[in-house]
């Protein structure tokens, strides 16, 4: 089994996210791609207020509902805590035995992956698919001078972002086509960030 995993906040889920994760199971021929979505990120816990992750996994449960070959992942929010990839990568492996994991991160994190938990550990468990849109200046042959298994995935220039998206809703701006469907239905049902037009 070839499984994907592309960990995240997910606050909230966007178009980005999914053209990640189908283009790497396409590229790499993954079985299955896991969004895994962080209980307590900790890079980010402290710095702003994040969506609580019930609600963040609806939110990625509506956007991929209906993709064939992704499915949304709350392994972290069920061991509860702060959330660490090398964790989850290490339940990932005594729960599918033999399965060839494949660490989804986008080319603007590969500088930081030394500043992960246990980062030398992380190394062993999975091959590094890096993400790489038009114009990127780093490719998987960074992750490779570090020590990393690594795989290239591009795609579309997409310039959306989580940050970007909650400044809209803040502004008055829609988020339609920006966010998937499902979980743009999701954000206003239940009036999540401040009443996402």
């Amino acid at each position: 089994m070839k499984l994907g995993v592309l960990g995240g906040t997910f606050d909230p889920v966007h178009i980005g996210h999914l053209v990640a994760a189908v283009n790497a199971r396409h590229t790499l021929d993954l079985d299955q791609v896991l969004l895994v979505v962080a209980n307590v990120p900790w890079q980010k816990a402290g710095a702003r207020v994040i969506t609580p992750a019930p609600d963040r996994l609806a939110m990625v449960r509506a956007a991929v509902d209906d993709v064939d070959g992704l499915e949304a992942s709350d392994l972290e929010i069920a061991r509860g805590g702060e959330s660490y990839t090398v964790d989850t990568l290490a339940e990932l492996q005594r729960i599918h035995p033999g399965a060839e994991l494949y660490l989804i991160v986008g080319a603007d994190l590969v500088a930081e992956l030394d500043t992960w938990e246990r980062s030398d550990e992380l190394r062993e468990l999975a091959t590094l698919a890096v993400v790489n849109r038009p114009g990127a200046t780093v490719s998987a042959s960074d992750g490779q001078d570090r020590g990393w298994r690594t795989a290239n995935i591009s795609i579309p220039m997409i310039d959306v972002s989580s940050t970007e998206l909650r400044a809209r809703v803040a502004d008055g701006r829609p988020l339609d086509f920006l966010v998937p469907a499902g979980a743009l239905r999701l954000i206003r049902q239940r009036g999540l960030y401040a009443g996402a037009r």
